[in-house]
C-alpha cells in the first residue's frame, strides 16, 4: 500500500513538472502562427478564444527572408525583410559534423588505452582527465583566442573544430572509458592470440561494440554543439557569412525587440535537427547512459 501511495505521489510529481515545461513550449509554438500584431500585443491563450487567427508568414519570413510590413510606435509604416536562415544552418553543420566526429574518435582510442593497455602513468593521466570535467570552459576562452590569432587560425572552420575537440575530450573520454571496460577481457585475449594488433582490435572489435556508448555521446556533443553560441561567437566571429544558427536566432529578435514573432518561428525551425538526432539514436541512449555503472 505504501508502495502504492509512494508511486503515485512520483507519477503526479513528474506529471506537474512535464506540465510546467511544456505550458511555455506550447506558448511559443503557437505564438509561431500567429501574425506579428497579435504577437506582440496579445498572449498566445488569446488564441483559442477571440484571435484565432493563424499564418505560416512567420516560417516564410524566417527560411526565405521574404519581406513584410508593420507600423512602428510612431505610426510609421515601416518595411522589413525576414531573415534567411540558409546560410546559417550550413554554418551550423559546418561547425557541428566535425565537431561530433574528431571528439569521438580520439575520445575512444583513448578510453582503450586507458581501459586496456598497460603503459606508465596511465592512472594518472587518467585522472588528470577526469579532473578536467570540472574545469570551466570559460577561463580557456581567451588564452585560446591569443594563441590562435598568433597563428592565424581565429574565424576558421578548423579553430573552431580544434576549440570544441578540446572542451568536449574529458567528458567523452569519461564516458567510453566506462563502457569500453566493461567488454570482456576474453574477446581481447582472443584477438591477439589470432595475432591481431592494436590497431586492428580497436577498429574491428572496440568500435563496433561501443556502439551504444558512441551513440549516447554523439547525442550530446551534437546538442552541446549546435546550440553553442559563446564558443562560436569568441572563435568565428559575427560575420553573416560564418554566422552559425545560434548567432541568427540572438540577433533576429532586433534591437528594440520588434521582430520577437520572427524569433518565435526560428526557435522551432533550430529544433528540428537536434530531434532528428535525438530519436535517430536514442534506441542506444539509455544503454550507453548506463554503461559501467552495473559489473558483475
Amino acid at each position: 500500500m505504501n508502495n502504492r501511495k509512494a508511486s503515485i505521489a512520483i507519477n503526479t510529481a513528474l506529471l506537474i513538472l512535464v506540465v510546467i515545461w511544456f505550458i511555455p513550449i506550447l506558448g511559443l509554438f503557437i505564438s509561431s502562427f500567429r501574425p506579428r500584431d497579435y504577437v506582440l500585443t496579445t498572449g498566445w491563450w488569446t488564441a483559442f478564444t477571440k484571435n484565432r487567427i493563424f499564418t505560416l508568414d512567420n516560417y516564410r519570413q524566417v527560411l526565405g527572408g521574404t519581406k513584410y510590413t508593420f507600423v512602428d510606435a510612431l505610426g510609421n509604416t515601416v518595411r522589413s525583410s525576414g531573415d534567411n536562415l540558409s546560410q546559417a544552418f550550413i554554418n551550423s553543420f559546418t561547425v557541428t559534423i566535425p565537431s561530433v566526429i574528431i571528439p569521438i574518435l580520439i575520445a575512444a582510442a583513448a578510453a582503450y588505452g586507458f581501459a586496456w593497455m598497460v603503459f606508465p602513468g596511465r592512472k594518472f593521466f587518467f585522472t588528470s582527465v577526469v579532473a578536467l570535467l570540472v574545469v570551466p570552459l570559460q577561463i580557456a576562452l581567451i588564452p585560446i583566442l591569443r594563441d590562435y590569432q598568433k597563428i592565424g587560425l581565429t574565424g576558421s572552420y578548423l579553430g573552431i573544430w580544434l576549440a570544441h575537440t578540446g572542451f568536449g575530450l574529458p567528458l567523452s573520454i569519461y564516458l567510453l572509458y566506462n563502457y569500453i571496460s566493461t567488454i570482456p577481457r576474453s574477446i581481447f585475449e582472443s584477438a591477439y592470440l589470432d595475432g591481431a594488433r592494436q590497431i586492428v582490435v580497436f577498429a574491428r572489435l572496440v568500435l563496433p561494440l561501443s556502439i551504444p556508448a558512441i551513440a549516447s555521446l554523439a547525442i550530446f556533443q551534437f546538442l552541446w554543439v549546435w546550440n553553442d553560441l559563446l564558443v562560436a561567437l569568441v572563435f568565428l566571429g559575427g560575420t553573416a557569412d560564418v554566422a552559425v544558427l545560434t548567432q541568427r536566432l540572438a540577433t533576429m529578435i532586433g534591437s528594440r525587440g520588434q521582430d520577437w514573432h520572427l524569433l518565435t518561428a526560428g526557435a522551432f525551425v533550430s529544433m528540428v535537427v537536434p530531434l532528428a538526432v535525438f530519436f535517430s539514436l536514442q534506441r542506444y541512449f539509455v544503454e550507453g547512459l548506463m554503461a559501467g555503472s552495473v559489473k558483475g
